[in-house]
């Protein structure tokens, strides 16, 4: 994982005559912003720092245009300087002039005078430069940033000013703004003044918009709706008593960095038991965003190469932090087999999310869900990177009582009348989204007759489904077999 840089390091790394740094950033302006600051704040006797594109070279030099000159210009200044290059990564990989010009100016026994700062999406450098090049993440801002960021807004802002009369007010402000970039704030409130009376709420839900559609643009990620009827979940005491005792942590308004938080669990079961709507469960009782992670896409390198697609990802993770990172069918992406056979990208991605699992310090709570855990690879697997790992089984009696009870409940349909017992014994074997499938099926009947349901119009829909329980019995025997003593059971034991 890269390190990230704070004003006060990159101040002491040019204090010192580093000759190259190489700062991965989403927002060019904003990072530029940071080091001219830096450079006003903190360094005497340098010159203001210039910066370099494609477009325009360095505006005030022409001729400067192409990469090759604005780099010979800048270095030819008999100053002490730092000059910014924006786009050179475009270039340097097939350009061994651009190398070996970088190469000796760095290896210059004399301290250097200036500092060159290269700034790019993705830290994939030429394998020549790597040895001279310092690589950091100038991040989105965390919590703390956007705090005294909105503080700030706030006391030249009329707006800010009625919409944050209070503390809790501009902590929920801060919660709704984190995983954004300064500009997507401004974006936010400029929108915000086109009605005349707009709320906190309004304000709130226009910065929640922008994420959905900043998370919907990468490929890879997507932000989850979570209800509070999405809370409701039947059955699985165990794993439900498990979160509860780590409920407190992420309920904390001043959530440290660097404390013993919770990782996160993997489930595992057979498909339907209601793994994934768990996972949607957590994030609705613990009132946390949730973004949801498909781990084959990056896979894929739909979206751009592998490693840089889920260094975003869990970027956006630890900006939006305190958050749950949802991984659906994760077996799908980070496969045995899969990473035995292409080596090279695919292992660097696993090796990539592990250390970020085992090493996170942000209150990212990852959650996993897979139907073939057996697919993992073995260090996926082992105590550090998950707290636990959950089976999730058929329902139990008394758990296929409780699921009959909140989809009818969910239906507003009364409960008089109805045998939940009866209901349940009947459908022995049913995975929860069958028991579903079945209330729901029953509806339709009793809309299509003009009649309110009845029992009766539930135990016809059961009958008439074949449960995976009797499609899938191999495998269900064998994912059983698997996870008998290598798994706790979600559910207690049935009565």
């Amino acid at each position: 994982m890269q390190e990230r840089i704070t004003a006060n390091h990159l101040l002491r790394l040019i204090a010192a005559g580093t000759p190259l740094i190489y700062l991965a950033t989403d927002n060019e302006s904003r990072t530029e912003s940071m080091i001219t600051r830096t450079a006003e704040r903190g360094l005497k006797n340098f010159s203001i720092p210039q910066s370099w594109s494609c477009t325009s070279g360095f505006p005030s030099v022409e001729g400067t245009e192409e990469a090759l000159s604005g780099l010979r210009w800048a270095l030819g200044q008999d100053c002490r300087g730092i000059f910014i290059f924006k786009d050179l990564h475009w270039f340097w990989h097939d350009n061994p002039f651009l190398q070996r010009t970088l190469l000796d100016f760095a290896a210059q026994r004399h301290a250097h005078q200036k500092t060159l700062i290269f700034l790019g999406p993705s830290t994939a450098l030429p394998e020549v430069l790597q040895r001279s090049m310092q690589v950091f993440e100038h991040p989105l801002p965390d919590r703390s940033e956007l705090r005294s960021y909105l503080e700030n807004r706030r006391q030249r802002d009329p707006l800010l000013q009625q919409m944050m009369v209070s503390d809790d007010a501009l902590n929920q402000l801060v919660t709704a703004s984190q995983g954004l970039d300064y500009c997507n704030i401004e974006s936010a409130l400029r929108l915000s003044r086109t009605t005349k009376k707009t709320s906190l709420n309004e304000l709130i839900d226009t910065l929640f918009l922008d994420k959905k559609q900043l998370l919907r643009k990468s490929g890879i990620m997507e932000f989850i709706d979570t209800p509070p009827a999405s809370a409701q979940v039947g059955g699985m005491e165990n794993l439900k008593h498990w979160l509860s005792k780590r409920e407190k942590v992420f309920g904390c308004d001043d959530l440290a960095e660097g404390r013993n938080l919770p990782k996160g669990i993997l489930i595992m079961g057979i498909s339907g038991c209601g793994k994934s709507l768990f996972v949607k469960a957590i994030a609705a009782r613990w009132h946390l965003p949730m973004v949801r992670l498909d781990m084959a896409t990056i896979y894929e390198g739909t979206f751009g190469s592998p490693e840089s697609s889920l260094r975003q990802a869990c970027r956006v993770a630890e900006s939006l932090a305190p958050c749950v990172l949802w991984i659906d069918e994760i077996e799908a992406g980070i496969s045995n087999q899969g990473f035995k056979s292409e080596g090279g990208s695919a292992s660097r991605v696993l090796g990539y999310f592990l250390t970020w699992m085992q090493e996170k310090q942000h209150p990212v709570f990852v959650a996993a869900t897979a139907n073939a855990i057996e697919m993992l690879p073995a260090e996926m697997l082992r105590k550090g990177r998950f707290d636990e790992i959950f089976y999730v089984a058929l329902p139990s009696v008394e758990e296929r009582q409780d699921i009959f009870r909140i989809h009818l409940e969910r239906r507003n349909h009364a409960l008089e009348g109805i045998s939940l017992s009866m209901l349940a014994h009947s459908a022995k074997g049913f995975s929860g989204a069958e028991i579903e499938q079945a209330v729901a099926s029953a509806s339709f009947e009793a809309m299509a007759l003009e009649r309110p349901m009845q029992q009766q119009d539930i135990m016809e829909a059961i009958a008439r489904t074949v449960p995976l329980s009797i499609t899938m019995a191999e495998q269900i025997k064998k994912i059983e077999a698997w996870a008998f003593k290598r798994a706790v059971p979600a559910s207690k034991p049935p009565k």
